[in-house]
């Protein structure tokens, strides 16, 4: 489903405002300060480039954060801030996922597959845009990755930026670094635990961006990547990381859904079924029954595994010598790591935001705001 997701805090903020003050007094825009946002560029992943509902497709792409903010800067001197836009022709750009139904509280999705952006299926490659542009975030980048020239042949949205001369040659640091700009926005961070999150805090060799990155590398790697964008002396604005346990991805599938989905289909084969009463998951250490502290990644709902037999007609999920996966599930342990190595990248990035403050570089650390204000994107209310 086509949502503007994340900005719906903020129409609330307005809503509560107007509700308190019916009379609106004429605006005026504040000053912009010591910041020049003549040429502001936006570094960073899925979110500073539009990326929503699975997919980049031209809608999302026009409301991604950092065009929003590219049209408040142009009130204080901002120039212009060009996205790499899907062609309307190609407006779907690499798919996305479409709410269809909910049957027994689970989500039925359907890939949208129609105005697509593809110049070759196998491997899939994403027609070119290879103009200037102001907007660099790609969906799917780490910063542990940022530095890995191969990774842009690995990457499509990446690939898509770059000609063909350089992919698998140019990081993404010096892809970055070497765009003009007097001002910068900086997210990155966030795919370095959610890549190992989303595979339920399994890490395949083979994969890289299923590993949850190191302390030392992330700490390193954003110091080198703020020295960079700030060796000219200009300004910027990062950002810390959210509660990646708080997205939809972990919290639509909930174990009581599982269990009434069950239910339900038991009962309709037999009547007289036994209430299920537990999900099985596989854990680091032994099988054991699912608690509400466990998450449950979204493929599980479609995957249409819950409660099928193996060959030794154990249903799947419903009883601990068939468990779910481990890959399904991250579980209480599992949370608490990613949860606690997110907490430690964002003491980092304080502490070079803060470094870079003090000794002028001007580099502004925005904190994570409040739950209520952004349901669908739970960032934390500490800061």
């Amino acid at each position: 489903m086509k949502r503007n997701k994340l900005y719906v805090g903020l129409a609330l903020l307005v809503l509560g405002v107007a509700s308190c003050k019916p009379e609106i007094k004429d605006f005026t825009p504040a000053a912009g300060g010591t910041a020049n946002f003549s040429k502001y560029i936006a570094v960073g992943n899925s979110l500073t480039s539009g990326f929503a509902d699975g997919g980049l497709y031209r809608e999302g792409q026009q409301v991604a954060f950092t065009n929003l903010m590219a049209q408040q800067f142009k009130q204080v001197g901002g120039g212009e801030f060009t996205t790499p836009l899907f062609s309307e022709a190609q407006a779907n750009g690499s798919g996305y996922i479409q709410l269809e139904s909910l049957v027994n509280g689970q989500p039925v999705m359907k890939q949208i597959t129609e105005n697509l952006a593809y110049r070759s299926a196998s491997p899939k490659l994403l027609t070119k845009y290879t103009d200037p542009i102001q907007n660099l975030g790609v969906p799917g980048m780490r910063l542990d990755l940022a530095f890995v020239p191969q990774f842009s042949s690995l990457n499509m949205y990446f690939e898509r930026l770059l000609p063909d001369d350089q992919v698998g040659k140019k990081t993404y640091f010096t892809y970055a670094t070497e765009h003009d700009h007097t001002f910068f926005s900086f997210w990155l961070g966030n795919n370095d635990a959610l890549g190992y999150a989303t595979n339920g805090a399994v890490y395949n060799p083979l994969d890289p961006t299923t590993k949850l990155t190191d302390l030392a590398t992330f700490t390193g790697a954003y110091q080198n990547f703020i020295n960079g964008l700030t060796a000219k002396g200009s300004q910027g604005v990062v950002a810390t990381i959210p509660d990646v346990t708080a997205v939809p991805f972990f919290t639509t599938v909930t174990r009581a859904a599982l269990l009434a989905a069950a239910n339900a289909a038991a009962k309709a084969a037999n009547p007289n079924a036994p209430e299920i009463k537990d999900i099985y998951i596989a854990t680091k250490t032994t099988p054991r029954a699912a608690t509400d502290k466990d998450y449950f990644v979204l493929p599980f709902s479609s995957a249409g595994l819950l409660g099928k037999p193996n060959g030794a007609n154990i249903p799947y999920g419903l009883h601990p010598a068939n468990p779910v996966a481990d890959n399904f599930v991250l579980d209480e342990a599992e949370a608490a790591q990613v949860v606690g190595r997110i907490n430690e990248f964002n003491a980092a990035i304080k502490s070079i935001a803060t470094a870079k403050r003090s000794c002028g570089s001007r580099c502004k650390c925005v904190f994570n705001v409040c739950k209520k204000w952004y349901p669908h994107q739970r960032v934390g209310c500490k800061q």
